[in-house]
């Protein structure tokens, strides 16, 4: 907890873009903790197809309506990250039973680097299972119809970026 007492966690991730599946988890999050921080990593080797500064406005546009949610980008560890904004937790969703294993390497990792945050698996829900930010990347550089697979309001900006991109 923190020194206010509250409740934090970060989700960390890349978020490139957000999807429908990431929402579920942050709302989920959200019911849970007071104050959830989306954190996308900045990554110096994997630029992504979006900016950290893209995805973060994408973030906070698509949790407007979660008062307890924020977004930031942050680069280094994930640990230093949380520590730095006293959380008490990191959550990871997992999609499939392919996932656990190294989801669960890490999250013993960070439990030796930062006892004091616990790491939360958040299953997700079986009709997001299949989503993934590269494969919204793709179907987007076809000009697809997104909806369902990310926020509604992040559409156009996908289809934009992405489809433009070919």
């Amino acid at each position: 907890m923190s020194e206010s007492g509250a409740r934090i966690c970060v989700y960390p991730g890349s978020f490139d873009p957000i999807t429908e599946g990431h929402m579920d988890i942050i709302r989920r999050a959200a019911a849970m903790y007071d104050r959830v921080i989306v954190a996308v990593l900045r990554h110096p080797t994997k630029p992504g197809c979006f900016t950290w500064e893209e995805r973060v406005g994408m973030i906070r546009r698509a949790c407007a309506g979660l008062p307890n949610v924020e977004a930031e980008s942050f680069s280094g560890l994930t640990t230093a990250f949380a520590r730095e904004r006293r959380a008490c937790a990191m959550v990871r969703g997992l999609r499939a039973a392919s996932d656990f294993e190294p989801e669960r390497e890490l999250a013993q990792i960070n439990q030796r680097l930062a006892p004091e945050i616990e790491t939360v698996f958040l299953i997700t829900r079986p009709e997001h299972t299949a989503i993934s930010s590269s494969s919204v990347r793709e179907m987007a550089s076809y000009g697809c119809n997104l909806t369902g697979f990310v926020p509604e309001e992040l559409i156009p900006d996908i289809l934009k970026k992405c489809f433009t991109q070919k």
